[in-house]
């Protein structure tokens, strides 16, 4: 313990890592540093709506609530979407089976909001430089070593000492790495090709999904009329749209989403990356716990990576203040099993059933197709399993 307070150094000042820090800051027990090689957010709502965005369940948003940051979001720039539609190539948009969610359906006013990584960065930063957290940005890490009860980091700067690590260092995590905790990876052989286009129809404030063989192509609603392509393909096909011209890649880009919204005008930079499934090992040791990216990666098919993120951030302070209160040492192995316990399943099923998806819309089977279909046209009719889907997409849990 730092006197009379427990210190927690997070490395990684990501959404997931900036989240811990602003929910831990209200905590006088606790004291907090976050460190990151990069540099400090920066945003402006005169600049362009940046290329990477999160659609941010409910859940995730009450967090960022209670953090004092989501104010600083929504009066910037933040895309409400109330509806939900997926659907299978073979068929048309408006087919009995395309899946559908409303809002309004499950009482509530919108089933999330898109928003881009920077800002909810920006905003959490904002939130806690009002705060005695230390951020400490442009800052590397030359080695890290457990001595004795504590987690010791050689900095490029000085040394830290610290009674709990917490690794939010993504997905190629320095921290995990250096450590030794091993990972499973699931390459799915597709890299997703992410832009910003302006669609000839309204988006109406709906995500849309369209599944095809080689991978899914993800519409997501932005406050300014365009739309948010994410669209997951064979790696050659996505080098060679990165490689085409705006009008070409328009096209593209209309024809693989089957002309729902109109032609599409690209109107954003555009970027890919790899796509790979990816577990680690073991979440916790004594002392140290890894959140986020540095703890899983899944599928981008369902927007849920940023969502499982802040779930591991809610259940970790959750864990450790219980732990306070109780007069236990947050970073003994045993509590910190707590948090390991609670989350590792909870991701694991997401990224099997992700994975599943997208294994089960690939296949190009023709009796897996007409299955697929059906089963989508009868999931429309069942209450309890669309309350069910509604639930993890809002990140709730309804009895």
């Amino acid at each position: 313990m730092n006197g009379d307070r427990f210190s927690v150094t997070i490395v990684g000042a990501g959404m997931t890592g900036l989240g811990l820090a602003s929910v831990l800051a209200s905590d006088p027990r606790v004291s907090i540093r976050v460190i990151d090689r990069g540099s400090a957010p920066v945003f402006d709502t005169a600049n362009d709506v940046g290329l990477r965005v999160s659609a941010l369940a409910p859940a995730t948003v009450e967090l960022l609530e209670r953090s004092g940051a989501w104010q600083g979001i929504v009066t910037r720039r933040a895309a409400a979407y109330e509806r939900m539609h997926v659907w299978d190539a073979a068929l048309p948009p408006d087919s009995a089976a395309t899946v559908r969610f409303d809002a309004a359906e499950f009482a509530t006013a919108e089933l999330g909001f898109i928003v881009e990584n920077e800002l909810v960065r920006f905003a959490l930063a904002e939130v806690l430089y009002g705060s005695d957290v230390v951020l400490d940005f442009d800052t590397s890490i030359e080695a890290v070593e457990r001595r004795g009860d504590r987690y010791r980091l050689e900095l490029g700067n000085g040394v830290v000492e610290t009674d709990l690590l917490v690794a939010a260092d993504g997905a190629r995590s320095f921290i995990r790495e250096a450590l030794g905790i091993g990972t499973t990876r699931h390459p799915y052989e597709q890299t997703a090709l992410v832009t910003h286009v302006m669609p000839e129809q309204a988006h109406d404030n709906t995500a849309r999904q369209r599944f095809l063989p080689s991978g899914p192509i993800g519409l997501l609603p932005l406050a300014d009329g365009r739309v948010s392509v994410v669209w997951s393909t064979s790696p050659a096909d996505a080098e060679a749209a990165l490689d085409m011209d705006d009008d070409e890649l328009g096209r593209k880009l209309t024809e693989i989403a089957d002309h729902v919204l109109g032609r599409f005008t690209v109107a954003g930079p555009r970027g890919t990356f790899p796509l790979v499934a990816q577990h680690a090992e073991r979440y916790v040791d004594a002392g140290l716990a890894l959140i986020g990216d540095a703890a899983h990666s899944v599928h981008p098919l369902a927007g849920q990576g940023a969502n499982l993120g802040f779930a591991d951030v809610a259940e970790l302070a959750k864990v450790i203040a219980q732990a306070l209160d109780a007069g236990e040492f947050p970073a003994d192995r045993p509590v910190l099993r707590r948090y390991e316990r609670a989350r590792r399943g909870a991701n694991a099923g997401m990224m099997n059933l992700l994975t599943g998806l997208n294994r089960l819309f690939a296949s190009d089977s023709a009796l897996v197709g007409e299955v697929r279909r059906a089963g989508m046209q009868l999931f429309n009719l069942s209450g309890p399993l669309r309350e069910k889907a509604v639930d993890i997409a809002l990140g709730t849990s309804r009895r």
